[in-house]
């Protein structure tokens, strides 16, 4: 960064309205005095830095006041004239009008993305095609992991363009299983299960069962990518039905609620319960050491309402008491006769 810019951010930024010589030059190292006196002399004379009386100036040219008083006024204005003068010579579809609400140092900072990525749209203009963010982001900056893990999608979103630039969200994959025997009907059913352990019980039995895959959720991972579903079983034509297992917690009831919502948004389908391992669930003890989840009433609504109230009354009890009922409370043995032999209906 240039000097006189570091400088102007680190001014903008102190909430003191004064600073001393001493601070400045730490703040400019490591460039020569010649190059900091300069550069501090010419803030006096935009009016940025004004001399404290009391505190004197050095006795060795080119005179430097021992402490300045910070005229934060001009200090944004000298930013709003560059930001100004940055705009006219951009590419027009990029928008700098953020910045001027903002510290001089958060323009300070994105001003050398700004111009690789205005590099960028001058030579290839705006993608007509999507690409993954990594790839994406190494086009605009040379950096695969600026978008992702250097707020580089905060700094696109300020100029205007992350809606422009057709970038792909490159998320974690969607596991399952796949039953080849389960493919052939009209509709596809999918098991989806919150637990690896539960994941592994039922896998040995997904040939005996009428379901096209089952499907490791992994918690709320499995709210984003179930998206991928028809990508990664392209079946042409396909309908599907979705069943949902999970921990009878307040988290547990959660994720099916956010997956629920999701699946109805992207298939048009319920992510259905799955009543006959709940119900198993709710015959035996519930567990203890869920005091601290936090809890949705809405979920905890939509998630009774497919219950009697008798087991409603046990789900509250259990819930209020920071119980709870895992997956795990079941068998593999019983896991599995309840699969192979419940007829599973919509």
């Amino acid at each position: 960064m240039e000097l006189i810019s570091k400088i102007r951010s680190h001014l903008q930024a102190i909430k003191n309205k004064k600073v001393s010589l001493e601070e400045l030059e730490a703040i400019a190292q490591p460039c020569t005095y010649e190059e900091f006196s300069r550069t501090v002399l010419e803030l006096e004379t935009a009016g940025i830095l004004q001399m404290v009386q009391r505190s004197g100036r050095t006795i060795k040219p080119p005179f430097l006041a021992y402490q300045y008083s910070v005229q934060k006024n001009h200090v944004m204005q000298d930013t709003h004239k560059d930001i100004h003068r940055a705009n006219l010579q951009l590419h027009p579809v990029i928008n700098l009008d953020a910045y001027y609400s903002l510290k001089a140092s958060i323009w300070e900072k994105d001003r050398p993305f700004i111009e690789r990525i205005d590099a960028y749209l001058k030579k290839n203009m705006l993608p007509s095609t999507p690409a993954p963010e990594p790839e994406r982001s190494f086009e605009l900056v040379a950096d695969e992991k600026w978008i992702t893990e250097k707020q580089g999608k905060e700094l696109l979103t300020r100029i205007g363009l992350w809606d422009k630039l057709l970038i792909l969200p490159v998320d974690d994959p969607l596991m399952f299983a796949v039953n080849p025997y389960g493919l052939a009907g009209a509709v596809h059913k999918h098991l989806i299960v919150e637990n690896k352990t539960t994941y592994q019980a039922l896998l040995q039995v997904l040939p005996d069962v009428p379901f096209a895959t089952l499907i490791f959720g992994g918690g709320y991972r499995v709210t984003k990518s179930i998206e991928l579903l028809p990508m990664q079983l392209p079946l042409r034509d396909a309908a599907h039905t979705f069943y949902y297992f999970g921990d009878i917690d307040k988290e547990g009831i959660h994720i099916w609620h956010l997956l629920n919502e999701r699946i109805l948004a992207l298939f048009g389908q319920p992510a259905n319960l799955t009543l006959p391992f709940y119900r198993a669930c709710l015959s035996r003890k519930s567990s203890s050491g869920k005091e601290n989840q936090r809890e949705s009433e809405q979920a905890l609504q939509a998630f009774l309402s497919h219950f009697t109230e008798e087991e409603r009354m046990i789900i509250n009890r259990s819930l209020a008491a920071g119980g709870y009922f895992p997956q795990e409370i079941l068998s593999t043995h019983e896991l599995c006769t309840i699969w192979r032999h419940t007829a599973w209906m919509t």
